[in-house]
């Protein structure tokens, strides 16, 4: 072959590798299915370490799964319109929320049966423990503010403006909450003890912000956007360290601190991987196939599983962008997916 043209192969072979992606996509499948059943709703998902369970926020109620087995270990009900669950083994209790009754519900961690409701306000979604100062935050999204419980004693400190309507949060355990505002393209810091906003941070490439998640031994915060993006925030200094393309329809994030993987939950199908190579380093590996309306997740760090809450679907609209107009939902078909590497 002529030197011009083994120049010209090599050229093209070197700008091939460096366009070839670092990191092969991680290989992750679907291992169980576990029904649920009716009601046909659900929202967040709360994994627990110490004691193996899954908490999937489930319409009316919370279904309490095994998560080594899969087995359902019991139900908390007399809630209406749960959205998060937060879980405090050392305390013996767990936290949810009740959009129907603007309220914080107390439940028990032996029995799940319901031992106090705390009124919060109008629209309440996420949930979240802050270890350090011993408190529970519930946001309340279109009344803009958080309310913060006390769980000695189990009643609230205050409703917290945050100047936004508040999707998710996620705590440092170090005395600090972080809140994302989807209206606002803003996180916002919290003085867990002093009940208090001590930073605000923009996040401007971030539309529609839903899923938060963090990485405490490296002081990054993870939100995934509703225009198919994920921020990651420095904590140190409230700036945005990098911006990585993730999947259609997210409602959740989650990072696995063993594996140093970053996870976005779409409703489109798909969880997106976002691999922190370093404290300032991202690359995105692509998605994962899910389920269709799979928009919601918890990860596993020491295993690496993956936990999301779906439902057998009949297309009704084929033509239709929109996934609720495309799909409905099979009656009693709500169920927990397994998702292992492999």
């Amino acid at each position: 072959m002529p030197r011009t043209r083994i120049a010209i192969v090599m050229t093209a072979l070197t700008a091939a590798m460096i366009a070839a992606p670092a990191f092969a996509a991680p290989a992750y499948k679907v291992t169980k299915s576990v029904p649920l059943g009716a009601p046909d709703g659900w929202d967040y998902v709360t994994f627990e370490p110490t004691q193996h369970r899954v908490y999937v926020a489930h319409s009316n109620e919370i279904t309490v799964v095994d998560s080594r087995t899969g087995d359902i270990l019991g139900r908390v009900q007399g809630v209406s319109g749960v959205n998060g669950v937060a879980v405090v083994p050392s305390l013996g209790k767990g936290y949810t929320d009740s959009r129907a009754k603007k309220a914080a519900i107390v439940f028990d961690l032996n029995t799940f049966k319901v031992t106090k409701e705390i009124p919060a306000d109008v629209d309440t979604d996420g949930v979240v423990y802050e270890p350090a100062s011993k408190r529970v935050f519930v946001v309340n999204g279109d009344a803009g503010n958080a309310t913060i419980i006390d769980t000695t004693n189990d009643t609230a400190v205050t409703n917290l403006p945050l100047g936004g309507k508040p999707e998710y949060l996620a705590s440092d355990d170090a005395g600090h909450m972080y809140i994302a505002l989807t209206d606002k393209k803003e996180v916002v810091r919290v003085d867990a003890k002093a009940a208090k906003v001590d930073a605000r941070w923009a996040i401007s490439e971030c539309e529609n912000a839903h899923g938060v998640a963090i990485d405490r031994a490296n002081h990054r915060l993870f939100v995934s956007c509703a225009n198919a993006k994920m921020s990651v925030v420095d904590l140190d200094k409230g700036s945005v360290v990098a911006t990585l393309p993730i999947g259609k329809g997210t409602d959740a994030a989650a990072f696995d601190s063993k594996r140093k993987l970053a996870f976005s939950s779409n409703g489109e199908g798909t969880v997106s991987v976002i691999s922190e190579q370093a404290p300032d380093k991202f690359a995105s590996l692509g998605e994962i196939p899910s389920r269709p309306f799979a928009r919601t997740m918890a990860v596993d760090s020491d295993s690496g599983r993956l936990f999301l809450v779906t439902a057998d679907l009949d297309e009704v609209n084929p033509n239709a962008e929109n996934l609720r107009q495309r799909y409905q939902i099979r009656r009693g078909t709500v169920q927990l997916l397994f998702l292992d590497p492999s």
